[in-house]
C-alpha cells in the first residue's frame, strides 16, 4: 500500500469515526449511541437477580460482543489520528478506554463488569451528533467560570468548615452525650448535615437552647447555599467567550472537537487546521 493510499484510508476512517458532517459519520455515531444505551441497559438488568438468573447467558454474550466492538472502535480511533497519545490521554480517550476495561477485568475481579455503566459518559458525544455544539461552547464557558471561581469557593468552603467545627462543638456542650451528641466529631457531622439542609434526623437536639441553635444553623444554611451559586454566576456572566461560527468538525491530529469554524489551530494539540477542517 502506497503512502498516498494509506493517507486516504486514514482520512476516510477519520471522517467516519470523528466526523458528523457526512452521512457515514452520522450513521456511525447513531449506531454507537444505540450500542452504548443497549450496553447500559444490559448492565442494569444484570444487577437484578431475577433477570440475571433467567437471562445470564444472554447478558454475558451481549456484554462480550459490545466490549469487543468498543475495543475495535477504540483501536481504530487511535489509528486514524496523527498523534495517538493526544487522543489516548484526552477526556474522551480515557472514557473510551474505561468503557472497554470492566469486562476484561471481570476475569480477575468478580462483578467489575458493572463498572461498564461508565459508558454512559460516552453519551456526551450526542452533543456533536445532534449538532448541539453550541452547548459545548456554553459548557466551556461554565468550566471557565468554575475555574475562575475555584479560589473563592475553596475559601468559602473552608470558612463553612470552620463554622461547622465551632457550632458543632457548641452543640456538643449544650446537648451532651445524654441527648445523642456523644462526641465533638459526631456533633460536627450533625452541624454539617443541618447546615446543608439535608437533615437526616438521626440526631436531634432535645433542649430548648439546642433547638434554638439548630434553628439558627438552618437559617444560615439557606444563605450558605446561595453563595457558591452567586460566585459562579458572576464569573459566568463576566465570561466573554464567543460561541459564534460554530462547527461540528474534529482535529485530524488528535481527534478533539473544533468549536469554531474559523479556528486556525487545534485548542488541544495546537495542530494547524486545514481550511476545510
Amino acid at each position: 500500500m502506497s503512502m498516498q493510499q494509506k493517507t486516504n484510508w486514514k482520512h476516510k476512517l477519520h471522517e467516519v469515526i470523528y466526523g458528523t458532517h457526512t452521512p457515514a459519520g452520522k450513521l456511525f455515531d447513531i449506531i454507537l449511541l444505540i450500542a452504548i444505551l443497549y450496553s447500559i441497559i444490559i448492565v442494569m438488568l444484570e444487577s437484578i437477580q431475577s433477570f440475571d438468573k433467567k437471562y445470564h447467558d444472554f447478558f454475558n454474550v451481549s456484554e462480550w460482543i459490545i466490549t469487543i466492538l468498543f475495543s475495535i472502535e477504540y483501536i481504530l480511533r487511535i489509528i486514524c489520528v496523527n498523534q495517538p497519545k493526544k487522543y489516548i490521554f484526552s477526556f474522551y480517550g480515557m472514557v473510551d478506554l474505561l468503557s472497554t476495561l470492566p469486562k476484561y477485568i471481570s476475569f480477575f475481579i468478580l462483578d467489575t463488569q458493572f463498572l461498564s455503566v461508565f459508558r454512559a459518559l460516552r453519551l456526551l458525544r450526542v452533543f456533536r451528533i445532534l449538532k448541539l455544539i453550541r452547548f459545548v461552547g456554553e459548557s466551556n464557558k461554565l468550566i471557565k467560570a468554575l475555574k475562575n471561581s475555584r479560589s473563592k469557593i475553596f475559601i468559602f468552603i473552608f470558612f463553612v468548615f470552620i463554622v461547622s467545627i465551632i457550632l458543632g462543638t457548641v452543640m456538643y456542650l449544650i446537648e451532651g452525650p445524654e441527648n445523642g451528641f456523644k462526641s465533638i466529631p459526631q456533633s460536627i457531622y450533625w452541624c454539617i448535615v443541618t447546615l446543608t439542609t439535608v437533615g437526616f434526623g438521626d440526631i436531634t437536639p432535645q433542649t430548648a437552647v439546642g433547638q434554638i441553635l439548630a434553628t439558627v444553623i438552618m437559617i444560615i444554611g439557606y444563605g450558605i447555599i446561595a453563595v457558591p451559586t452567586g460566585i459562579v454566576s458572576a464569573e459566568y456572566t463576566a465570561s466573554k467567550d464567543s460561541t459564534s461560527n460554530l462547527t461540528n468538525s474534529s482535529c485530524k491530529n488528535c481527534g478533539a472537537d473544533i468549536i469554531l469554524s474559523d479556528a486556525s489551530y487545534c485548542r488541544k494539540c495546537g495542530n494547524k487546521l486545514n481550511s476545510d477542517a
